[in-house]
């Protein structure tokens, strides 16, 4: 049947016919979640104004939470900093620019006298001792390093990042995404968010020929929707291989881990990219250490020009966490965002790194002539060697257009702020602030699985960022396959999730859309408080035992 009503224009499914709302949920469900999100809320919306109830979106990705600490950091620099301008020139609301020769005994007498009282002054003190007796800084370079950056009075130079920045950056990777060890050394790239790394690597890569059009690449799913979306544009094209978390317990339980048969899918040398989200998002679960190592051995022996791209923002979340970069450093981009630990997704705060020995510069090099006359072309206005640009360095020119790659850059006040996460994290030797905010995510998915009735069995590899719940998987565990069959027979995928927006002013999203089961849905443990999750998994229950009684033919 065809839909014979303006679906921008539904704001309601009272009142529809059962043939025609499951026509308009099958249409819906074919868009990304995200878009799919902009109904719910409108839909949930407009049931909060009729009862009451507060909207309760658990289908946003930021969390309620930020790192008060290093922002307060932040800010007392940013005084000391305009006081440093304003005693270099001061004309009624003009200042002049900060001056680096002693400057670090200035920003001492300040914290000992007008600053000493300010927010963050002793946390400030700590961060920039840290980086003299740890980095072994040269002072004045360092604290000018920091005031000229939060002033924002000069383009990024580097354009990459700066100096001192990455050193500290460099430290933090390392630390939170590789188990504290590093066998070398990795470039650093600071970027608006992960967002923006993503859109950088996948142009870099098919500028440079390490990708075309129509390449084979494989994707770790469920994944988050941008990167099942963006391999399908024109400008891509991408064959794309799944390789699928399918594994299951035995009592039928998704793990969200990846059989060997799936992984083993690497082994073909046609895919020449992976591009995967670690801990996954949906399901928010990190690979376990045997699935790394059997990706290790297909890097050795059978897909060695294997080119990986590992977004870890999820990292953090899970004890001792270790990303595919620490154990495939040659063969892998790691990609990180600050967004969710710090709570910084208006920061825009994410790096891209890349160890100083890669496969991408190796591949570079052994392009065919008439790839490296044209690279050569490309870049040739910023060098007399246009071949020895480094892969993240090309990446941070088409970042630009190339031509305007004497401002690449992140801004310097966001990499100063950057850089004080970063050093916030490192000083916290006791990890204090990280097991804050797991322990955080855990409670809240107790709630959940609680409210829903489910028993919460603590995973060793899930961040809880995020939980996947798969409502056949829960059909056929607590009643049996018949209601299962029933529920796939009679209902769409997301008819759930337009009951929970209009009944109940709750919005979740559809694991379907993250190309994870059909009838899983997203539930996000980051963005609301504790009580929230436990009336959702309530409210989830009874919309359940609804299907139930349905199925019964109860009312």
């Amino acid at each position: 049947m065809s839909i014979d009503v303006d679906l921008e224009k539904i704001d309601s499914l009272a009142g529809v016919d059962n043939l025609q709302r499951r026509e308009i949920e099958r249409t819906y469900g074919e868009i990304s979640p995200f878009e799919l999100k902009n109904k719910l809320i409108q839909f949930a919306q407009g049931s909060s104004k009729k009862s009451a109830k507060i909207m309760l979106n658990a289908g946003r990705g930021n969390p309620n939470w930020i790192a008060a600490s290093p922002r307060d950091a932040f800010f007392t620099l940013g005084h000391f900093s305009v006081n440093e301008c304003r005693r270099v020139w001061h004309e009624d609301h003009l200042a002049g620019m900060p001056e680096k020769d002693g400057i670090a005994g200035r920003f001492e007498a300040f914290l000992s006298g007008d600053g000493k009282n300010m927010p963050g002054s002793s946390m400030l003190r700590d961060m920039v001792q840290y980086g003299i007796t740890n980095k072994g800084f040269d002072p004045d370079a360092w604290v000018h390093e920091l005031v000229d950056g939060i002033i924002g009075d000069n383009y990024p130079v580097p354009d990459r990042m700066l100096i001192h920045m990455e050193k500290v950056v460099h430290d933090y990777v390392v630390k939170e995404m590789c188990s504290g060890e590093s066998n070398g050394k990795f470039q650093i790239f600071a970027v608006e968010g992960a967002t923006a790394a993503m859109c950088y690597i996948f142009d870099t890569l098919i500028a440079n020929s390490l990708l075309e059009p129509g390449d084979t690449i494989a994707i770790l799913v469920p994944v988050f929707t941008p990167y099942l979306e963006i391999p399908r544009l024109p400008r891509y094209h991408f064959d794309v291989i799944h390789i699928e978390a399918s594994e299951m317990t035995a009592d039928g339980a998704h793990t969200w881990q990846f059989p060997r048969s799936e992984l083993d899918k690497l082994k073909d040398k046609r895919i020449k990219a992976l591009f995967a989200v670690n801990p996954s998002n949906p399901p928010s679960i990190a690979m376990k250490p045997e699935s790394v190592k059997q990706m290790v051995d297909i890097v050795k022996n059978d897909n060695p020009n294997l080119m990986v791209i590992s977004d870890d923002v999820y990292g953090t979340f899970v004890d001792n966490f270790r990303s595919i970069m620490a154990d495939i450093p040659y063969n892998t981009i790691g990609v990180y965002s600050f967004s969710k630990y710090f709570g910084v997704t208006g920061w825009r705060l994410g790096v891209i790194s890349i160890h100083e020995d890669n496969i991408f510069d190796k591949l570079i090099s052994e392009l065919a002539d008439e790839h490296k006359e044209r690279l050569d072309k490309r870049y040739g206005e910023l060098t007399l060697h246009p071949a020895e640009i480094k892969f993240i360095d090309r990446m941070v020119a088409d970042s630009r257009q190339v031509a305007l790659n004497h401002t690449a850059g992140l801004s310097t006040p966001q990499q100063v702020q950057m850089a004080l996460m970063c050093l916030f994290a490192l000083m916290d030797t006791d990890n204090k602030y990280k097991q804050m905010t797991i322990e955080i995510c855990r409670r809240r998915k107790k709630l959940l699985y609680d409210g829903l009735g489910i028993q919460f069995e603590h995973d060793p590899y899930d961040a809880s960022y995020y939980t996947q719940i798969d409502l056949l998987v829960w059909a056929e565990h607590n009643y049996d396959k018949e209601f299962a069959a029933y529920l796939q027979k009679t209902y769409e995928p997301i008819d759930i999730l337009f009951r929970l927006a209009e009944e109940s002013s709750i919005v979740l999203l559809n694991g379907g859309g993250f190309s994870g089961p059909e009838w899983s849905i997203r539930v996000s443990l980051a963005n609301l408080d504790d009580e929230a999750y436990s009336r959702i998994g309530k409210v989830l229950k009874l919309t359940l035992n609804d299907y139930v009684k349905a199925w019964k033919g109860e009312k």
